[in-house]
């Protein structure tokens, strides 16, 4: 048998397991299936099926324009502002993605949330995902016995903030943000989180709880090894950040403490510029 033929037959298997799993057996892919979607993006099957995969449409995508990820900003409000408007000073036709944990342990979560709110508004391209400090607020609004939690990490800060005493008493329109969030965002040849995957998984993208508390350096699952994973979520030195990003490593870490000011090397926010390499600090 010629090797061009075992190829096709291949193709043909790993199609037949593609509808298989997409049809019949929902979300549970398997390692072919996913590598089959990611490998035939424009294939037939796979423009009639709608992949949960949160992506934007790289190929009408300007590579002149720039794209941005900040780290973990906890209500530094000022520092958010400045790194925005004066250091990286955000363009319309830019896209910025933010790596979730506006709020809780900064003094100013209600005017984060507010400034990144009017940035969307004003038609500003800016991705949001859910942080691990995000997802324990929703989980002390559904479930009471939650909010001891979310109030030991940082929630009292973001109640002064507010002006509550409550979560009962958040205005909708911040609830609605907050639920939107999303878990990930793939763009070109980066994906963006809040933590980091589930590397042994089939479908790391599957793995919830990853995405929101467990980072990790390097990754060997084969739907991330040609992947830059950006991320946040546990703490670096700004010096750390620099030489991991000056070796070109696929795995960027950009949560450089900016609440934590009275530690040497960290309490600053980061903006990762991905195309250009380099980071911005405030």
């Amino acid at each position: 048998m010629s090797q061009e033929l075992k190829q096709i037959i291949r193709i043909l298997t790993d199609w037949l397991d593609f509808v298989f799993a997409t049809h019949i057996k929902g979300s549970h892919l398997t390692l072919h299936t996913l590598q089959f979607a990611l490998a035939y993006p424009q294939s037939k099957i796979c423009k009639r099926v709608k992949l949960s995969h949160p992506h934007a449409s790289f190929n009408n995508y300007d590579m002149n324009n720039r794209l941005f990820a900040i780290g973990d900003i906890h209500g530094c409000f000022d520092s958010l502002k400045e790194l925005v408007e004066h250091k990286i000073k955000l363009q319309k036709n830019d896209k910025l993605i933010l790596l979730g944990d506006y709020i809780d342990r900064g003094e100013k979560s209600k005017e984060t949330i507010d400034f990144i709110i009017q940035l969307q508004e004003k038609g500003y391209d800016i991705v949001t995902l859910l942080g691990n400090h995000e997802a324990m607020l929703l989980d002390a609004y559904v479930n009471k016995d939650h909010i001891f939690k979310w109030i030991q990490n940082g929630g009292s800060e973001t109640l002064k903030s507010f002006k509550i005493n409550s979560l009962n008493d958040i205005e909708s329109k911040y609830f609605k943000f907050f639920k939107e969030l999303i878990y990930y965002y793939s763009f070109g040849d980066f994906l963006f989180v809040h933590a980091g995957f589930n590397d042994k998984s089939v479908n790391p993208f599957e793995d919830r709880y990853s995405m929101l508390w467990n980072c990790q350096e390097f990754y060997t699952n084969p739907l991330l090894i040609n992947k830059t994973i950006v991320h946040g979520h546990c703490l670096i030195s700004v010096s750390k950040c620099k030489d991991r990003i000056a070796a070109k490593l696929n795995t960027i870490n950009i949560d450089t403490g900016c609440v934590f000011n009275s530690r040497d090397g960290y309490g600053v926010l980061t903006a990762f510029d991905c195309y250009a390499n380099r980071i911005d600090i405030v």
